[in-house]
């Protein structure tokens, strides 16, 4: 794994079977997003008493924080099947008919990215959510049939990093909402410690702190930090995690004290250095770091922006006084954004939401 994914929040197929190792199984396990907790608590505990499935519940957020493990956690709680599917996956009624027709009593469907659903079967799974029925067409033109199949009742988990692009029908059919933020450094420092037990990985106080702010919030982002740092504690040093060791070896994954990559980096200097702070168009900035735009847009901006290092403007890109004073250079007189917060600030700041 290279230095410039490693703070991506996506997950990549290599590391399936590490993240699935310290993934919570229950919902006690399950750290931070108090009031998501605790809501979702109510909801599966309630439905277990009347002995009927739970609403169907909706997941929203940036990704890594932990969608998928709640849709796990959502079935376990409640003693049931899952059976997990993706959005892009399903390209036709048909496929989304196989699916629900195959599912048990009581079972639990995970669908990840549902935002992106194709139409004629996000249309099928409106009746199945609401009626456990689907209509399957057989035939085509003016000879077409319409048979109606029973579904058993279902729970569907749904989980989208872009809600904005859930249609209103598809949102309004689910009766729990939760959307998770990103994670303060202190409740980091608890998820570190526990996957630092479960990997048998010694680690100290410090050396979870250190890893935790430079892992932008995300628990995904933290573990895989940890599984690097261990590699290098374990070669170059008594494989211990101490703050020394942490630095070190994020040192050399050119992930720095704010959790920037190489790429980041080059998208601020760039700004600063090339076009004296901005603004300048996303497609020429692309070029100045030899990316496609679409990888500055989605894999880079994101972050840099929440962490006020970054304004998006109607003129271009524009770097911050924060991301000067990052850089190590001396902002001039009326840059941008004066006021940015710091990263750990950011984090600490922000509430769960319903």
């Amino acid at each position: 794994m290279t230095g410039e994914n490693l703070v991506s929040a996506y997950v990549s197929d290599a590391e399936l079977d590490a993240e699935a190792s310290v993934r919570p199984k229950r919902l006690s396990e399950f750290i931070a997003q108090d009031r998501v907790r605790d809501q979702l608590d109510l909801l599966l505990q309630g439905a277990m008493r009347r002995g009927s499935p739970p609403d169907h519940i909706l997941l929203s957020g940036p990704p890594g924080l932990g969608k998928t493990s709640l849709a796990n956690i959502v079935a376990a709680e409640l003693g049931a099947g899952i059976r997990v599917t993706s959005g892009p996956a399903i390209e036709r009624s048909g496929d989304l008919a196989a699916i629900v027709t195959s599912l048990a009593e009581g079972d639990v469907l995970f669908i990840d990215e549902i935002h992106r659903i194709a139409k004629p079967a996000e249309e099928l799974l409106y009746s199945a959510m609401e009626d456990f029925r689907v209509d399957v067409v057989v035939g085509k033109g003016p000879g077409a049939t319409a048979i109606p199949l029973d579904v058993e009742p279902f729970t569907l988990v749904g989980a989208t990093t872009r809600s904005g692009l859930l249609t209103g029908p598809m949102r309004d059919r689910f009766g729990f909402v939760a959307h998770l933020d990103f994670y303060a450094p202190a409740d980091l420092e608890t998820l570190l410690r526990r996957s630092a037990r479960i990997l048998g990985v010694p680690i100290t106080e410090e050396g979870a702190a250190e890893i935790a702010g430079r892992s932008r919030g995300t628990p995904r982002i933290a573990n895989r930090l940890l599984r690097r740092v261990r590699d290098f504690a374990e070669v170059r040093a008594d494989g211990v995690v101490t703050l020394e060791t942490a630095r070190a070896a994020l040192t050399v994954y050119d992930v720095d004290a704010l959790g920037l990559d190489r790429l980041d980096r080059a998208v601020l200097t760039a700004l600063v250095d090339s076009f004296r702070g901005g603004p300048v168009g996303l497609s020429t900035l692309a070029v100045a770091v030899g990316e496609q735009p679409d990888t500055v847009e989605e894999v880079c901006e994101p972050f840099l922006v929440r962490a006020g290092l970054l304004a998006r403007t109607p003129r271009g890109r524009v770097a911050t006084e924060a991301a000067w004073r990052h850089l190590g250079r001396t902002p001039p007189n009326g840059t941008f954004g004066t006021d940015a917060p710091s990263v750990p600030d950011l984090f600490s700041a922000q509430p769960d939401q319903p």
